[in-house]
């Protein structure tokens, strides 16, 4: 069976997504944000100071950015538990199942993903960094920066884990045996990713041209997703992204603000680092992973019919916990 049939082993009534729709955006946006709207009360002097923060950013009461960044991911991590309790106990089938078309977790593949984008990446901020020196200032400070570090490589990819799981995995496979196909997830699924973060700062300063971006990386882990038959490379490149862009370089107008090693002081603007990834080096590194996985036969991966299994017994709902490799 390959990725997207893995939904097939569920239950798969409408009102089985409908619940667990509603367990995930409960858990993320309303049990996940209870520990952050705390925080943020014993910040605000009044009621009108919480108000105002809420409509902006929290960040402006002056919370500590390694906590705010905690309390940020634990919503994800809500919304990762809950997703988990969705699959398993509504629609009765593996969690394993929802990341992968293999036997087991393939972790090699999560790592492979990881490093080969975190060199890459690391390169290409030090590249900028070396271009324009006169738009970083150095802003190393140890404990805040281990502390950002340890809460970025241990707790982001809860978060990264979160969205990669709820559109390359949730979505992917509902919406591909809803539509019969695979070309429609693809691209539902790359967009509204992209879309969900319109919200970000850097939009609100850049203009939607950033969507390119945003929906380019989708893509990139969409196509992923579909030609490995599972969402490990993606997990780890997805992790990975979002770790670098903590811990290496912040900005006061980006959605990480964090104790990062440089501060980046120039003026917002699009440039060539909204365009190199996606046209640049996302193809180039799905070609790395055509090479070392030996994909094939990409237009029947990216937009092949899908089609329930005939040896699929009605009564296959055995539940087993996550394998790890």
């Amino acid at each position: 069976m390959n990725y997207i049939q893995q939904a097939y082993k569920g239950k798969n009534e409408w009102y089985h997504w409908v619940i667990t729709i509603i367990l995930v955006f409960a858990g993320w946006q309303f049990i996940g944000v209870l520990p952050l709207t705390a925080v943020a009360v014993m910040y605000s002097a009044d009621m009108l100071e919480f108000t105002k923060a809420a409509q902006n950013n929290f960040m402006s009461l002056g919370i500590n950015s390694n906590l705010f960044l905690a309390l940020m991911i634990f919503m994800f991590l809500m919304g990762l538990i809950a997703l988990f309790i969705g699959v398993k106990y509504v629609h009765k089938r593996t969690i394993t199942s929802l990341i992968t078309s293999r036997k087991k977790i393939d972790w090699k593949r999560f790592w492979f993903g990881f490093m080969s984008w975190g060199v890459v990446s690391a390169l290409v901020i030090y590249a900028g960094i070396l271009v324009s020196p006169e738009n970083y200032i150095w802003n190393f400070n140890a404990t805040p920066f281990f502390t950002l570090l340890v809460i970025s490589f241990l707790f982001l990819p809860f978060q990264t884990s979160f969205e990669e799981l709820l559109f390359r995995g949730y979505f992917m496979q509902g919406l591909g045996i809803l539509a019969k196909n695979r070309w429609l997830p693809l691209i539902l699924t790359s967009v509204c990713f992209g879309l969900l973060h319109g919200s970000n700062p850097e939009v609100e300063k850049l203009g939607y041209i950033t969507m390119v971006f945003y929906i380019g990386t989708g893509f990139l882990y969409g196509i992923t997703t579909l030609m490995d038959e599972g969402t490990e490379l993606a997990m780890g490149l997805h992790a990975i992204n979002n770790i670098v862009a903590a811990f290496f370089v912040t900005t006061d107008w980006t959605v990480f603000q964090t104790d990062a090693l440089y501060i980046d002081t120039s003026e917002p603007s699009v440039g060539w680092e909204m365009f190199f990834p996606v046209l640049v080096l996302y193809p180039l590194l799905l070609v790395v992973f055509s090479k070392k996985y030996g994909w094939s036969n990409w237009k029947e991966k990216l937009t092949g019919k899908i089609v329930k299994p005939v040896n699929l017994k009605e009564n296959y709902r055995v539940l087993e916990d996550v394998k790890i490799e």
